[in-house]
C-alpha cells in the first residue's frame, strides 16, 4: 500500500481507493472484487443484494433529517481496463496495482492506473462507511463488466433499485455534467485462409510499431492518437506492393475500447531487396513519426531480422486482408450537427491476430444515433467481406438520450454554480456509459453523470488529479444535501 496516497484528501476515499486497488479486478474475472464489496457491506452491518450476473447493491437508510428525500442510487463499475507498457513486469491478475504521486497526479507504475471508475467506487464506498455524511437513502450499485460489454447493466434485474434517481460516477472532467452518451457495437471480422512454404530466397524480418500514447477509443477518438494497427498495415502494405513483403503473422492491439499502442509483426523478404527494404521502413518510419510527433512523441518503429518463418500466408489472401484493414474507416466517422464538438460516430480498429492459418479483426463501433453507427458497422462489414471474411456484430448497447429539463440535472448544475460561481459544462459524450441500459430497466429514473478528471483513460498513462478529486468530493456531498423530498 502507498503510505503517500493516505495523506491525500479526502482520505476517506483515498483509503478505500487504495484497498480497492489493492484487489486484482480484470473484467470478466471480478469473482474478488465482488467478495470485497460484499465484505465491506457486511462490515457496516449494511444490507446488500447481488443479482443473477453478479451487481451488488449495498443499502444504507437515511441520516437523521433526510428520511423524506427521495432515494438516490449511486452507480460505478467495478471492472478496470487491464493495460501494461511492453517493459513492466505486472500480472493483473494477481497483483495489486502500484500507485504513485507525481505532482497534482496520482498515477500507475507503468500500467493502468484504475482510476476509471475506481474513484466513483471509493466515492461510494467513503459514503456508506461515513457516519457524519448527510444524505438520503442511497442505494449503491456497484456493476460489472462495463469495459468489455456492459454485460452487467444489460442484465440487471429489474426488481433491484427502488430509487427515482441515479448519480452515475464515470465521467472524466470536473467541470462537466454528462447528459447522455453514445451507444455501441462489436464488429468482428475473422477468416481461415492457408499457409505455404517460404521459400529459400527469403529472410525474416520483425517489425515493431510502440511507444504510442493509446487511450479511451470513444472519448480520446477525436484527438489524432496513432493506431498501431493502421500504422502497421501502412508498413506492410508498402513492403508488400514495393518488395513483395509476404507476412507470417501480426499481433496488434488488445481491448476493444483501447486505442492500440503496439503492433508486432514477422515477415519474409527475398535477399536481393534486404537494403533497399531496410532503408523505405525507416524512410517511410520518419514520415510517420513526423506525422504523429505531436500527439505521439514517443512513437517507435523498428525493423529487426530473425529467424526466417517457415510458412507465410497465402499471397491472394494476404493482398485482399492489408487492402482491407487500410479502407477501414478508423477514427471519427462524423461530428454530431446537433452537439457542438461532439463526435457522433467512430470506429476504433483495436485488435489484429493473424497467423497459423486465422485472422481475426475486432472492432468497436460508437455512436449517439443508431443509424449512423449502423452505417459505419455496414462499411467495415463491407471493406472486410471484399477480403473473404466472415463478419458479425455482438455486444450492442444503446445510447443515452440527453433530457435537459431534468430535476436531478437543475440540482446538480445549481449546486455546481453555488460552489464555484460558475456553471458546468452540460454535455453529452462519446463514451459508452451504462445510464443509458440502466435507463431501459428503469425507464423513469432520473440520471446524471459526473467524476473527477481523469487523463489517458485505458492506457498506462492513465492519472486522475488529485485536486480535481477534492473538488469533485465537495460536489458529491452538497448534492447529496439537496436530493428533494418524495
Amino acid at each position: 500500500m502507498n503510505t503517500e496516497i493516505l495523506q491525500l484528501e479526502p482520505k476517506a476515499l483515498w483509503k478505500h481507493f487504495s484497498d480497492l486497488n489493492a484487489v486484482p479486478r480484470p473484467s470478466k474475472q471480478e469473482e474478488r472484487v465482488i467478495a470485497f464489496m460484499i465484505d465491506f457491506a457486511k462490515s457496516l452491518n449494511l444490507e446488500y443484494k447481488q443479482d443473477k450476473i453478479g451487481n451488488v447493491l449495498i443499502i444504507k437508510e437515511a441520516s437523521k433529517g433526510f428520511e423524506n428525500r427521495k432515494t438516490v442510487v449511486m452507480q460505478s463499475h467495478l471492472d478496470m481496463v487491464h493495460q501494461k507498457n511492453n517493459a513492466t513486469d505486472f500480472d493483473f491478475n494477481t497483483q495489486g496495482i502500484q500507485m504513485k504521486i507525481v505532482e497534482d497526479w496520482v498515477k500507475a507504475k507503468g500500467t493502468t492506473l484504475g482510476a476509471d471508475n475506481g474513484i466513483g467506487v471509493a466515492t461510494i464506498m467513503a459514503v456508506l462507511a461515513s457516519t457524519k455524511i448527510k444524505h438520503p437513502k442511497v442505494e449503491a450499485l456497484f456493476t460489472i463488466d462495463e469495459e468489455t460489454g456492459m454485460t452487467g447493466a444489460q442484465h440487471l434485474s429489474n426488481e433491484l433499485l427502488t430509487g427515482e434517481i441515479l448519480l452515475n460516477l464515470d465521467t472524466e472532467e470536473d467541470d462537466e455534467i454528462c447528459i447522455g452518451c453514445a451507444g455501441g457495437v462489436d464488429v468482428t471480422a475473422q477468416r481461415t485462409y492457408e499457409e505455404e512454404l517460404t521459400d529459400d530466397s527469403k529472410v525474416g524480418y520483425k517489425i515493431l510499431v510502440n511507444g504510442l500514447e493509446g487511450g479511451h477509443s470513444g472519448i480520446e477518438i477525436h484527438k489524432g492518437l496513432g493506431n498501431a494497427n493502421k500504422i502497421m498495415n501502412r508498413l506492410l502494405l508498402n513492403g508488400y506492393e514495393n518488395f513483395g513483403l509476404r507476412i507470417h503473422n501480426i499481433k496488434g492491439g488488445s481491448l476493444r475500447n483501447a486505442i492500440p499502442r503496439e503492433s508486432d509483426a514477422i515477415v519474409a523478404i527475398d535477399k536481393v531487396h534486404q537494403e533497399a527494404f531496410e532503408l523505405e521502413i525507416k524512410l517511410l518510419a520518419e514520415v510517420i513519426g513526423l506525422e504523429q510527433n505531436r500527439m505521439d512523441p514517443n512513437l517507435k518503429i523498428q525493423i529487426q531480422p530473425t529467424q526466417t518463418p517457415k510458412k507465410v500466408m497465402n499471397l491472394g489472401v494476404q493482398e485482399g486482408i492489408l487492402k482491407s484493414i487500410y479502407a477501414a474507416h478508423n477514427g471519427v466517422y462524423r461530428m454530431s450537427p446537433e452537439i457542438e464538438n461532439l463526435v457522433e460516430a467512430s470506429n476504433n480498429i483495436a485488435k489484429v491476430v493473424i497467423g497459423n492459418g486465422n485472422l481475426k479483426i475486432d472492432c468497436l463501433t460508437r455512436s449517439s444515433v443508431e443509424s449512423s453507427r449502423n452505417d459505419v458497422a455496414n462499411s467495415l462489414r463491407s471493406a472486410f467481406e471484399l477480403s473473404g471474411c466472415e463478419v458479425s456484430y455482438g455486444g450492442e448497447y444503446p445510447g443515452w438520450q440527453p433530457k435537459r429539463d431534468s430535476d436531478i440535472l437543475k440540482i446538480v448544475d445549481d449546486t455546481y454554480f453555488k460552489l464555484h460561481s460558475k456553471r458546468a459544462h452540460v454535455m453529452a459524450c462519446h463514451a459508452g456509459l451504462e445510464c443509458g441500459i440502466i435507463g431501459e430497466h428503469y425507464p423513469n429514473m432520473e440520471m446524471v453523470s459526473f467524476g473527477p478528471t481523469i487523463l489517458g483513460a485505458h492506457s498506462p498513462d492513465e492519472r486522475v488529479s488529485i485536486s480535481s478529486v477534492q473538488k469533485y468530493w465537495k460536489l458529491v456531498l452538497a448534492v447529496l444535501e439537496e436530493i428533494p423530498v418524495f
